[in-house]
């Protein structure tokens, strides 16, 4: 069965409502909050909701929509085929009407959190809060790289919700997500954090969620994911669902990571991002071994953009970056999001370990340079969602076997689908060998049928059908 990562913010036609039978978890009692009882004497949550619920809100997103029509119908010999008259001119555009959530983020500015997608394309966009008042609700700036939007309403006596630390979240913390599913109205379900981390799912460019099994649906997109302290740790973003509904395995984008984006669009109204500009992977003890680097976690620099502000402190490929701004990096995602969320012009600090030393370096985030090659030219759509690069000192294999590196695979692109995978060593195509990136485009410009490449997996050499 096909799994589908799903956004949250459409409502469907048809609602299946099923009724099932849950045993309600031992509520567990919280450093700054004591057990709920109600006059039964029995666990309860209701008291922590009447206090966080109102800063959970209803977005209803009206916007114009291209409607595709059938070319058959306007074609004269068409018509005369099947003695049709001709149609009349239809309208192109049409009103849609979407829903989603969000959360009061500041309640004496008005402003609310949610998602970019939930907001994309609005022409108008209205908050209904939990006491019923709606609001015409202004668009401050949007972020799709981390599916984040900040609006802005004119109202009093609003309710925010506090700020938690997602930095300190540990599976299986108990979480509650609130929010508007299938535009039904203000929902809450209760579950544990599942997981920390979670990226490589292309849902964005920039990926750290926190997973989770409290129940979310369509429509949760921009609502609140709390802790039983009743404090904001994540905003709901999208789930895994195979049958379009909720199967456990739901996703947030951590508050720490909106929160850094929230400041950037009160400023900009966008995020304007600095780069480091250097191409990392995953540190893997296989990648340790071939180094001579002794680390758990960080991401290898495999290279150095020119005139960029890794090439202006000093790093080299081989380096390997275990911190920023003293903040551990776990995998060559970790730093792309942690990177993502700095200011262009930024000064930022980054450890890395060369040579068994542990390094440290201060340098400001530039404009962004060049990317590595990247397959998307329209005689490669096979390639499509891939980056190569030439091979370079400290790779694996480097000076022993001739070819070109693959350094990006993105999840479900039509690369990933074929085979390819990063660190792949692409030796020839179509069996004739190649030894650069130049080469490698030359190659491909040549060819007009299927492609097959030569790669070099590890200790393994393969030969991989480009369909």
């Amino acid at each position: 069965m096909p799994i589908f990562v799903s956004r949250l913010s459409h409502i469907f036609v048809a609602l299946f409502v099923c009724i099932i039978s849950l045993a309600a978890p031992v509520a567990a009692q919280t450093v700054d909050r004591p057990l709920f009882l109600n006059d039964d004497g029995l666990p309860t949550l209701a008291p922590l909701l009447v206090e966080v619920t109102p800063a959970v809100v209803n977005i209803s997103v009206e916007s114009l929509q291209s409607v595709e029509q059938n070319p058959l119908f306007n074609d004269p010999f068409f018509q005369r085929f099947f003695d049709m008259q001709p149609m009349p001119q239809m309208p192109q555009q049409r009103w849609q009407m979407s829903a989603g959530s969000g959360v009061i983020f500041n309640a004496e500015e008005g402003y609310v959190l949610t998602n970019h997608h939930v907001v994309e394309n609005g022409n108008r966009i209205v908050v209904t809060l939990k006491d019923r008042r709606q609001f015409d609700a202004e668009l401050i700036g949007s972020d799709a790289g981390t599916d984040i939007a900040l609006l802005k309403i004119e109202a009093e006596n609003l309710t925010a919700l506090e700020l938690g630390d997602s930095d300190r979240l540990e599976v299986g913390d108990y979480v509650l997500a609130i929010g508007n599913p299938f535009g039904l109205g203000q929902t809450v379900t209760s579950g544990i954090v599942s997981a920390l981390g979670r990226s490589g799912l292309n849902i964005e460019g920039y990926e750290d969620f926190i997973q989770t099994d409290a129940s979310i649906n369509p429509g949760n997109s921009g609502g609140a994911l709390v802790t039983l302290d009743g404090k904001l740790v994540g905003i709901n973003t999208a789930i895994i669902a195979p049958s379009g509904g909720n199967v456990g395995i739901g996703f947030a984008v951590p508050v720490n990571m909106a929160d850094a984006v929230f400041s950037q669009l009160i400023k900009f109204g966008e995020v304007q991002r600095g780069q480091l500009g250097v191409t990392i992977q995953d540190f893997t003890p296989d990648l340790a071994e071939a180094l001579g680097i002794e680390g758990e976690t960080g991401a290898v620099v495999t290279q150095v953009a020119p005139d960029s502000a890794a090439e202006a402190v000093g790093l080299q490929p081989g380096d390997l970056i275990v911190s920023v701004d003293g903040r551990p990096v776990v995998g060559s995602a970790d730093l792309r999001s942690q990177i993502g969320l700095k200011r262009l012009d930024q000064y930022i600090e980054i450890d890395v370990i060369r040579d068994g030393k542990t390094l440290t370096f201060k340098t400001q985030l530039r404009q962004g340079t060049q990317r590595d090659a990247d397959l998307d030219a329209p005689k490669t759509q096979q390639l499509s969602g891939a980056e190569v690069r030439d091979m370079q000192t400290g790779d694996p294999l480097y000076g022993e076997v001739p070819g070109i590196v693959v350094t990006r695979v993105d999840a479900d692109s039509r690369a990933a689908r074929s085979g390819l995978e990063a660190g792949d060593i692409i030796l020839a195509v179509n069996r004739v060998p190649i030894t650069s990136v130049s080469e490698f485009r030359e190659q491909l410009a040549a060819i007009d049928n299927a492609l097959a490449f030569t790669i070099q997996r590890g200790s393994a050499r393969i030969f991989l059908l480009i369909r």
